[in-house]
Parts: structure tokens; C-alpha cells; sequence
């Protein structure tokens, strides 16, 4: 595998992937890397409410397929990560504040870590939102409670798309002195 990134050139280098070689596998290692920066995210309360499935099946990644409108990259990509939140594990400790928001910023810290170190590696990654909760769960047969929040592809690229127009910071920011 190529030189690691480091994590400037990771986050100026990520771009959402929406064509991959299907033939390249993932090696278990690098996945299991992938997965590990994505539990060291940082978490409300540190309850750590996500849980996270490596779907490589690839008549569940047709389903996924199906759940998200048609959007036929997922089944092309080698590895589809799940990334489910745990709202009951939040509200246990933040009520209806930790079950509606904070494990849902809790995903989706976890989302980014895995797809900047999926980047830093050298991989391409899209992060799907766009899907049907419902149809996804059934997919997946995912437990009562779990809430499917993305499905990000996982592969070797087969494009290089170029960086995508961003608002410029006085748009964006306001200092308050």
C-alpha cells in the first residue's frame, strides 16, 4: 500500500467516491484500522452510542442499494459500513437531548473519523444518507433500537474528482469578541 496521508493532506484530499474497483479487496487489517479510529471519536458523556456493520455480502449490499434510491456504487464498493446510532444508550444518561441529538453527533464524529482515515490510507469513501430508515433496517436486520444513520462505500477508486466549491470563511464565520 502507498504512503499514508497525514492529516492535513487527508482532509484537503477527501472527496465523496462514487466509482470503485470492485476487484481490489480490502485486506481484514485495514478495515479493523479504519474501524478503531472511528471508536477513538470522541462521544457525549464518553457512552460511545454507535455500533458499526461491515457488510461485504453482496446481496445485502444490493438491499442497500434498494434502501438508498438506486444508488448502485454501494454494491460496486467492495466493504459498506452501516454506522448506527444508540439512542437509548444516550438517553440513559442525557434523556430525550441525548436520544434525538447527541448520539447522532456522536455518529457523526465517527463518520468523518472513518472517513478520513479510510482518505489517509489511501482509499476512496461516500458517505450515503440518503436512504430509507425503515427499508434499510429490515435489510440488515438490524435489533430493536438501533438507528441506521449512513451507509459509507469503502474501496480502492476508480476517479479522481477534483475539489468541490467551498463558501468562503466570512460567509461562514463570526468572530465575537
Amino acid at each position: 500500500m502507498k504512503q499514508e496521508m497525514n492529516l492535513w493532506e487527508a482532509i484537503e484530499g477527501r472527496r465523496s467516491i462514487r466509482s470503485y474497483d470492485p476487484t481490489q479487496e480490502l485486506p481484514e487489517d485495514v478495515i479493523e484500522k479504519i474501524l478503531k479510529m472511528a471508536t477513538l471519536s470522541p462521544s457525549a458523556g464518553n457512552l460511545q452510542a454507535w455500533f458499526f456493520y461491515v457488510i461485504k455480502n453482496k446481496k445485502i449490499k444490493r438491499g442497500l442499494v434498494q434502501a438508498a434510491y438506486g444508488q448502485e456504487f454501494l454494491a460496486e464498493a467492495p466493504v459498506n459500513i452501516v454506522v448506527c446510532a444508540d439512542p437509548d444508550r444516550s438517553g440513559s444518561k442525557y434523556g430525550s437531548r441525548g436520544r434525538e441529538l447527541y448520539c447522532l453527533q456522536d455518529t457523526a464524529i465517527a463518520i468523518q473519523n472513518i472517513m478520513l482515515s479510510a482518505t489517509a490510507l489511501r482509499l476512496g469513501t461516500c458517505c450515503v444518507g440518503a436512504f430509507d430508515e425503515e427499508e434499510a433496517r429490515n435489510v440488515l436486520n438490524l435489533p430493536q433500537g438501533l438507528r441506521p444513520v449512513a451507509i459509507i462505500a469503502l474501496g480502492h477508486s476508480r476517479e479522481s474528482p477534483g475539489p468541490r466549491p467551498r463558501r468562503d470563511l466570512k460567509e461562514v464565520v463570526k468572530v465575537i469578541k
